[in-house]
């Protein structure tokens, strides 16, 4: 099972997700695509000084990686990952969810489940707090590209377009799942994590993990307006798997050179 050692390593793994995921025409591909923008990015902080302690938030990124890595390779194996990055690894299998579904199941598992799980493992209950503006700092780059997928979801489906003028932000279209709340709620699972002795880790994780999937499940099945409105854009979304990988890949070229401008 593959397990990174520098951020590098980490957008190289990412790079082979990606372009295997063209191969096999899978959904698993989308959120990958996101993630390495992200992670390019944190690396550009770290390289251009942006964070506090650069030294600390690459060691942060590779374990936040690590445990994506780690789940992806487990479903792959036909292993047990966690449980919400189960249902979100079967839901790219599915034809019903459309890209937005699947790029925010894995954003609810990697920032609800492990970012708050890697915060507490480079940390202590003494000195979480010194981590905190780090900690916002990558929370705010994903946030930060959610205008960017909006750009690649219309690319996808034009009449998206449509709708989001009329429903407003992208977030809000499909169920009541907030980059912020979510922030805080690591944030705050990060601080109770860190002060629970190793040998009760794994429960606490467990408990955690379900109620993480129970968010799961509501991005999933956001009601029966909501689900009516996505399975009318997926039925009217272009292009085959691979072509909606390679435009998202397209957009996130265009956003680097924004950043670089």
């Amino acid at each position: 099972m593959k397990q990174a050692n520098t951020i590098n390593e980490v957008i190289q793994f990412l790079d082979e997700i990606i372009e295997k995921s063209k191969i096999d025409q899978s959904n698993l591909g989308l959120f990958a695509i996101l993630y390495r923008e992200v992670t390019v990015k944190v690396k550009e902080g770290i390289q251009n000084g942006s964070f506090q302690n650069g030294e600390r938030m690459e060691k942060l990124d590779v374990i936040f990686a690590n445990r994506y890595l780690k789940a992806y390779y487990q479903y792959q194996a036909k292993e047990k990952p966690s449980e919400c990055w189960g249902f979100a690894f079967e839901q790219a299998e599915k034809f019903w969810p459309i890209v937005l579904q699947h790029l925010l199941l894995g954003i609810n598992a990697h920032i609800n489940l492990d970012l708050g799980i890697a915060s507490a493992e480079i940390s202590t209950v003494e000195d979480i707090e010194d981590l905190k503006a780090d900690f916002d700092k990558i929370n705010s780059i994903l946030s930060s590209l959610v205008a960017g997928v909006e750009k690649c979801l219309i690319k996808i489906w034009p009449t998206l377009a449509l709708i989001l003028k009329c429903t407003g932000k992208i977030d809000t279209l499909c169920i009541d799942f907030s980059m912020e709340e979510a922030r805080k709620g690591a944030w705050k699972f990060a601080n109770e994590f860190v002060a629970i002795p190793e040998n009760e880790r794994e429960a606490c994780t467990r408990i955690r993990d379900k109620r993480i999937t129970e968010i799961a499940r509501l991005v999933s099945n956001p009601g029966y307006f909501v689900s009516a409105v996505f399975k009318f854009i997926r039925l009217f979304e272009r292009g085959t798997v691979a072509q909606k990988i390679i435009d998202m890949q397209i957009m996130e070229a265009k956003n680097m050179e924004c950043v670089a401008a």
